[in-house]
């Protein structure tokens, strides 16, 4: 009887904790019903690809709230999580630590507009990636736009040379909403993705980090949207009176990131 090779296995880590400086309580804001750890943890629930998911916190009542969704805790020391005694290379490091999991998917929690089916998708992809040669996979926002620096211009020039944003070279901006490599790399690296990352692009919807209350606001906001609203002219009147009656298109659900009609 041959052996089977054992299935890499992945532990998703959410981590948390009481104290934020521009949002109060920002972990267990109150969002779509819920709150936005409550329902992080419900999303990475309906992955299926995810053999483990961890809070890590130093509260109590985040731990709490964890155990409540059935999943495991990580109590971290204040110390990882004052922003003040201990580097955020050596929380990750610790956290890696502490948890088991060939990989880890590093999920914030403030990252509500990740749905389930991004994060299918972006661990498929993860594996060809590595098999590709990258070392780790990290969400990214594509965008093109004009950047000044102290001492001008950054990436276009004025005058006769300068072209459309459109133009403009790519830049990425990292989300941090997915975060995926090697448990034993983390740890080596201090880190959640080495020098050498696969660029998961997301659209911009799915790129919403809340750090304050606007990102909040836009969040909740978002939630909901009906896809056609990035798909419509706002200034094209509809040709006929039948076009106000068209079936209205099918929108994303909130908790699963499935299609169904509204």
């Amino acid at each position: 009887m041959k052996n089977e090779a054992k299935a890499p296995t992945i532990t998703a880590v959410v981590p948390v904790r009481q104290g934020s400086r521009r949002l109060k309580n920002k972990n267990v804001a109150p969002f779509a019903g819920t709150n936005l750890l409550l329902y992080k943890l419900d999303q990475l629930k309906r992955v299926k690809s995810l053999q483990k998911i961890v809070v890590s916190s130093d509260s109590d009542l985040m731990l709490g709230f964890a155990k409540t969704a059935g999943v495991f805790t990580h109590k971290r020391a204040p110390e990882f999580c004052d922003e003040k005694t201990r580097t955020f290379g050596e929380v990750v490091r610790h956290i890696c630590e502490s948890i088991t999991g060939d990989h880890v998917l590093w999920a914030t929690c403030t990252a509500p507009l990740v749905f389930p089916a991004i994060y299918e998708k972006a661990i498929r992809r993860y594996f060809q990636a590595l098999d590709e040669g990258y070392d780790s996979l990290m969400s990214v926002q594509v965008f093109r736009r004009y950047l000044w620096d102290m001492n001008g211009p950054v990436n276009y020039e004025l005058g006769l040379k300068h072209v459309p944003s459109q133009e403009l070279p790519p830049l990425y901006f990292v989300t941090d909403g997915i975060l995926l490599a090697p448990r034993e790399k983390m740890i080596e690296w201090s880190y959640f993705h080495g020098t050498n990352p696969c660029r998961f692009e997301l659209e911009k919807r799915n790129c919403v980090d809340i750090d304050d209350g606007l990102d909040l606001s836009c969040a909740r906001a978002w939630l909901d949207m009906d896809e056609s609203v990035s798909q419509v002219d706002p200034f094209q009147l509809p040709n006929t009176p039948s076009d106000l009656n068209e079936e209205i298109p099918a929108t994303q659900t909130a908790s699963t990131g499935e299609f169904a009609s509204a």
